[in-house]
C-alpha cells in the first residue's frame, strides 16, 4: 500500500521522524526575530542572525548528499542531530540569558549544520529508493513530512507552548522532539543505505568534491540549484520581517503564528498534489506556472491582504493558504535535478540541498540589505520579481530524461 501511494515501505518511518526532527527544529521560526527586538537587538541584528544561520544551512546542505555516500545514511543524520542539540543548547546558556550577541551568532551558526544532514541526507536516500516513475511523488511525500513538522506543527504548538511554558522553556523543548524524530529514523528505520565503496581516501575527496564540480560540468544541475534557491525565499524572509508587518494591522504574534501554520497547512496539502501532477502534467510545467508565476503573484498579494483587508485574519489566511499551496508547485524540481544528473544523483541532491540552503541566508540577507532603504513592501516586489525569473530559468531547462521516462510509463501501463 505504502510503495502504491509514492512511499518507499522500508523508508516509511524515517518520513514521521523528519516530521518530528523538523517540528523542533521550526518551532521558533515564527517568533524569534520578533522575540529577540523586544529583548534588545535590532531588526539588523536579528536578521545577522538568521543569515549566518543560512550559511551554516547552505554549507551542511551542500555536502548533505554526497556525506551520505562518502559515511552511509545513518552516520550522517546522526552528525545533523549532534549539531542540533549543541547549538541549541548554547544558544540559549551561553547566548540569549546574557543577551550576548556574538555568543548568539556562533550558536545559531552551529545549529544551521543540524537539520540539512539529518533531513536532506534522508531525502537523498528516498531518491535512491524510488523508482523514476514515482520519484516525483515521493519527493512530494518526503516534503509533507518536512513542511507538516517545521512549518506546521511546530507553529501550532509553539503557539500553546509559550503561553505555557513561556518562550525560552519552549524552545529546551525542541531538543526533545528531535530526538524523538530521530528515534522513528535511525533505530526503526531498518533500510540499510551503505555508502560507497573507495578504496583510498583519495577517491572518498573525489566523492565529496562530487557536490562541487557538478555545477560546472552539468549546467543543468546549476540552473536547477538557482531555482531551489528562489523556491525558498519567502519561507525564509517573511519570518524576518512580516510579524511586525502583520502586527501593525491587528494581527498579533500568536495569530500570526497560527496563520504561518495554516499558510503551510496549504503547502502539505499540495506538496502531494503537485507531486502527482509533476509526474503527469509534466515536471517543467508545473514549476513555471504553479511554482513561478503563481508565487509571484500571491506573494505579492499576501502582503497587501491585511492592508486591503483591515487586518481581518479569515481573508488574509486565505491568501496565505493559497500562496503556501502554490509553493509546492516547486516539488518536481526534486525530480528534476537527479534525473539530469544521470549517476551522479548524490551529488545533485547536494546542489539542491545546498540551494536550500542559501534560501536560507539569501532570503534574510536580502530583508537585511534592502529593508531600510526599500522598506518591507519593497523587500515583497524584489521576492515577486525573483519567483518570475525563477519560471524564465526552468523554461530553459532541457529534460529530455523526462519525456523518454513518460513514454516508458505509457507503454507499460498500455
Amino acid at each position: 500500500m505504502l510503495d502504491k501511494i509514492g512511499i518507499p515501505k522500508k523508508l516509511s518511518f524515517g518520513f514521521l521522524g523528519v516530521m518530528l526532527f523538523m517540528m523542533g527544529d521550526g518551532l521558533e521560526a515564527g517568533w524569534l526575530s520578533p522575540f529577540l527586538i523586544e529583548n534588545g537587538l535590532t531588526v539588523q541584528q536579528s536578521a545577522s542572525i538568521f543569515t549566518v544561520y543560512g550559511i551554516s544551512l547552505a554549507l551542511s546542505s551542500w555536502f548533505s548528499g554526497v556525506c551520505l555516500e562518502a559515511f552511509g545514511a545513518k552516520r550522517t543524520m546522526s552528525m545533523g542531530l549532534l549539531f542540533y542539540i549543541i547549538g541549541t543548547a548554547g544558544f540559549i546558556v551561553f547566548g540569549f540569558e546574557s543577551m550576548n550577541y556574538s555568543v548568539m551568532l556562533f550558536s545559531y551558526f552551529i545549529k544551521g549544520f543540524g537539520y540539512p544532514l539529518f533531513a536532506y541526507s534522508f531525502l537523498t536516500w528516498v531518491i535512491y529508493r524510488t523508482p523514476k516513475n514515482r520519484l516525483s511523488t515521493a519527493v512530494g511525500w518526503f516534503w509533507i513530512a518536512y513542511c507538516a513538522g517545521m512549518m506546521v506543527l511546530g507553529a501550532w504548538y509553539s503557539s500553546y507552548a509559550i503561553k505555557s511554558f513561556g518562550y525560552i522553556n519552549t524552545l529546551w523543548t525542541s531538543i526533545f522532539w528531535v530526538c524523538l524524530g530521530a528515534f522513528f529514523a535511525l533505530v526503526l528505520t531498518k533500510d540499510k543505505f551503505d555508502k560507497k565503496q573507495t578504496s583510498s581516501k583519495k577517491e572518498t575527496l573525489n566523492e565529496l568534491l562530487k557536490g562541487i564540480t557538478i555545477v560546472k560540468s552539468n549546467p543543468r544541475v546549476a540552473a536547477g540549484g538557482v531555482v531551489r534557491i528562489i523556491n525558498s525565499l519567502g519561507t525564509y524572509g517573511f519570518p524576518v520581517f512580516l510579524p511586525m508587518h502583520m502586527a501593525e494591522h491587528g494581527i498579533e504574534t500568536t495569530v500570526w503564528l497560527q496563520l504561518w501554520g495554516t499558510i503551510f497547512l496549504g503547502n502539505i496539502l499540495f506538496n502531494l498534489v503537485f507531486g502527482f501532477v509533476g509526474d503527469k502534467f509534466g515536471w517543467k510545467n508545473t514549476i513555471i506556472w504553479f511554482g513561478g508565476v503563481g508565487c509571484a503573484i500571491f506573494t505579492v498579494l499576501l502582503y497587501y491582504t491585511p492592508i486591503i483587508a483591515n487586518g481581518n485574519i479569515v481573508v488574509t489566511s486565505i491568501v496565505g493558504f493559497i500562496w503556501g499551496g502554490l509553493l509546492a508547485g516547486y516539488v518536481p524540481i526534486g525530480a528534476l535535478v537527479p534525473t539530469v544528473a544521470g549517476k551522479d544523483k548524490g551529488a545533485a541532491m547536494s546542489i539542491l540541498n545546498l540551494s536550500a540552503g542559501l534560501s536560507s541566508f539569501v532570503a534574510p540577507a536580502i530583508a537585511w540589505a534592502f529593508i531600510g532603504i526599500v522598506g518591507a513592501e519593497g523587500v515583497v516586489w524584489i521576492f515577486g520579481a525573483l519567483y518570475l525569473a525563477s519560471a524564465v530559468i526552468v523554461k530553459f531547462i532541457r529534460v529530455p530524461e523526462e519525456d523518454e521516462m513518460r513514454k516508458e510509463t505509457k507503454t507499460l501501463a498500455s
